[in-house]
């Protein structure tokens, strides 16, 4: 049975959140999925809004608390990673963009990526294409085909209607399907770790 760890980010700013309620249901769907291939799972939830203190230090000192710095571990070094955020002025919030922005040059590179996002109007779902995506494309992630959008309609009593659970399973399936085909994770990229050998500096070959 291979471990696998899955990060899932949620940048809602209430409680209760419905941002929070679709990140735990795509957990959910794709912790399934994964144990249905004989994985066994780790998630581990991220909640930003109880970190918003040291992402605004940490983007103006340079340096994580030691609290941001496990969370940035666990997001770097997760197999697979879940990202939801709400959406305001039709894109995804400060709170959201400012942590991502933290994240090293090339951490995600590879990295299965299923977005998703919550919002007052579904009219908002068209930032999942024009926003979400494209900054994880930048990041060089793997984003996978499925995205999913919650409006206050999709939510029933605090439950996800039949075409939203119908939406969260298809993409769970999608996550678990390029994390299972995927080498376990062996943890977040060592920043100081040298990539050449003192013997191919000496001789020159590091350049």
């Amino acid at each position: 049975m291979t471990r696998r760890t899955l990060a899932v980010v949620s940048a809602g700013l209430g409680r209760p959140s419905s941002t929070r309620l679709l990140a735990d249901q795509l957990a959910a769907a794709t912790r399934d999925e994964l144990a249905r291939r004989g994985d066994d799972v780790d998630v581990r939830p991220v909640e930003l809004r109880e970190h918003a203190h040291d992402i605004v230090n940490h983007l103006l000192t340079g340096f994580p608390s030691p609290a941001l710095r496990e969370v940035l571990d666990t997001v770097t070094g997760a197999d697979g990673l879940i990202a939801v955020t709400p959406i305001f002025h039709a894109s995804y919030n400060g709170l959201f963009k400012s942590f991502f922005d933290l994240v090293g040059s090339g951490a995600l590179a590879d990295r299965p990526v299923l977005v998703g996002a919550t919002g007052g109007t579904a009219r908002h779902s068209l930032a999942l294409e024009h926003a979400l995506r494209p900054m994880f494309a930048h990041l060089r992630s793997v984003v996978i085909p499925t995205a999913v959008f919650a409006a206050p309609e999709d939510w029933s009593a605090g439950s996800a209607d039949g075409a939203l659970r119908a939406r969260i399973a298809r993409a769970g399936g999608e996550l678990a399907d390029q994390v299972h085909r995927r080498p376990a994770s062996t943890g977040p990229a060592d920043p100081f770790a040298l990539t050449t050998s003192f013997d191919e500096l000496l001789g020159g070959r590091g350049h």
